[in-house]
């Protein structure tokens, strides 16, 4: 943006405001006001030179910004800089598939080409498909929201939404979604950074989780709760972090036939192409987890590192607390999942079922206490088992692994037998094992087949190679091409095809 050169401090006042208030030239942003052209000190217009600075958008407290067309937006900012605070912003409108999910149609609040959006003290509403709230979009485009209130209601509207490398930061949301596929804090292809301080994030829909992450996600201090799907679901090679957070799951509803698991926290590779393929991860210190509905923790088609350290971690669901084992994503035969649990100062109640294509390590350090059984009945996938440092397995049922590494006083019986590689171990003995190979070079989990010729995952019906590893998606040019047959394959418990009002299959 060019300015009038000038001088004098009235000047300097005037161009300084200008800068404090620059935005999108050219934005659909509906009924923003707009900064008077730079005058010079005498008061005078420079004519017709071309370094006149008019269209920055100017938010004036208790603004309202509405848009209710088809793929547009509120307001957008395209590679500039902007702040908006104290206004309401109302999106309706529908739009479908990849084009919002994506890259960003129909959102009622867009950031894009490297784009610095400020946002506080906001009043965020959507009721349309696929009007996710606030939108980051791109390498370079950094939102940064605080203060403020967002709701949605239509299906495959989030509350933030992050893909292609963009950056959120969000401080001390209210953020509660009703739709579909909607989740709380949200990714999709390409990922990102999202940070998240303090707030409430509630969700009601089928499919959606409070954090559905394709991203590197990390959430300080706050509650989120999810009252029909997942908590969390980490897809691909992403993470989420959780640093004393309240984390309430009851997962009680299904979308589709590829699980009859229910969890509170899912990781797992679709295989769709919006998640590069790779080691997940997820940690969570301090803070609490309660889940009202099956297992803690679900891992397939994907290796993951899990990191647990001073969580209080309640299980109301009557299911494990890990399972580590196949389902409807990936080639069957080599879709386990594999995992590296560590828990450090935790304690842990409840049973780890490995199957018979998964793999565990559980690595128990600092004076954790595992009270639980691990595959009870029988032997399946290979289990290794380190317990140092003070640390205690307490058996509540038979248990069956393939390796193990302990003190003398480190198991408690408890008058079962566990089974380490089909011998019985003899209370109070010392042991040294090996932990198993958990590889993840170029997929998920060791192994892990490409899909048969013909079956390569479709992106929303575009024909398109999946993201690479640290590469934002590009956006094609023109219009995107009439969905086909070619779905991508479903995502975690029904989340429904693309298109037509309805979400994709992801367990938002």
């Amino acid at each position: 943006m060019k300015t009038i050169p000038m001088t004098g401090r009235i000047a300097a006042a005037i161009v300084t405001a200008t800068l404090m208030l620059t935005g999108c030239a050219g934005g659909s942003v509906d009924n923003v006001k707009t900064a008077p052209p730079v005058v010079s000190e005498e008061g005078s217009l420079p004519g017709d030179q071309d370094s006149v600075s008019v269209g920055a958008p100017v938010n004036e407290a208790g603004e309202t910004f509405d848009n209710n067309e088809d793929g547009g937006h509120a307001i957008e900012i395209d590679g500039d800089t902007a702040e908006y605070s104290k206004a309401t912003v109302t999106k309706t409108g529908d739009s479908e598939g990849d084009e919002a999910d994506f890259y960003g149609e129909n959102s009622a609040i867009f950031a894009t080409n490297g784009a610095h959006l400020t946002l506080s003290d906001m009043n965020i509403t959507t009721n349309g498909t696929h009007a996710n709230a606030v939108f980051s979009y791109g390498e370079g485009t950094v939102v940064d929201i605080s203060n403020s209130t967002i709701e949605t209601s239509g299906n495959c509207s989030g509350g933030i939404m992050t893909t292609g490398g963009g950056t959120m930061n969000a401080s001390n949301l209210t953020i509660h979604t009703t739709g579909r596929s909607s989740a709380a804090i949200r990714s999709d292809r390409g990922g990102g950074t999202v940070t998240v301080n303090g707030g409430n994030y509630t969700t009601e829909g089928l499919g959606s989780p409070a954090i559905y992450s394709t991203a590197d996600i990390t959430v300080n201090d706050a509650s989120l709760t999810s009252t029909t799907s997942q908590g969390v679901v980490v897809e691909g090679k992403n993470s989420v972090t959780l640093n004393n957070v309240v984390l309430n799951a009851d997962n009680n509803q299904h979308n589709s036939d590829k699980s009859d698991v229910f969890e509170a926290i899912m990781i797992y590779q679709s295989m769709s192409g919006d998640a590069a393929e790779g080691l997940a991860k997820f940690s969570a210190t301090g803070g609490q987890i309660s889940n009202a509905n099956g297992d803690v923790f679900f891992v397939n088609n994907t290796a993951t590192d899990i990191t647990l350290s001073k969580v209080n971690i309640t299980n109301n669901g009557g299911g494990a607390f890990l399972r580590a084992a196949a389902a409807g994503w990936g080639n069957e035969g080599s879709n386990g999942g594999k995992v590296n649990l560590t828990a450090t100062s935790q304690k842990i109640e409840g049973d780890m079922i490995v199957d018979d294509i998964s793999v565990l390590n559980l690595y128990l350090k600092d004076g954790s206490a595992f009270n639980g059984a691990i595959n009870p009945e029988g032997s399946a996938g290979d289990v290794y088992v380190e317990i140092a440092d003070g640390s205690k397995w307490t058996l509540t049922g038979d248990s069956n692994i393939n390796s193990l590494t302990c003190e003398a006083n480190s198991i408690d019986l408890n008058g079962y037998t566990l089974m380490v590689d089909g011998k019985k171990y003899t209370e109070g003995t010392a042991c040294s094992g090996e932990a198993v190979e958990i590889k993840s070079e170029g997929g998920g989990i060791e192994g892990m087949q490409a899909p048969p010729d013909g079956d390569e995952p479709q992106m929303g019906g575009r024909d398109m190679e999946p993201p690479k590893d640290g590469e934002s998606p590009s956006k094609p040019d023109g219009d995107p091409p009439a969905k086909t047959d070619g779905q991508p394959p479903e995502k975690p418990d029904g989340m429904g095809g693309p298109g037509g009002g309805n979400p994709p299959d992801k367990p938002e």
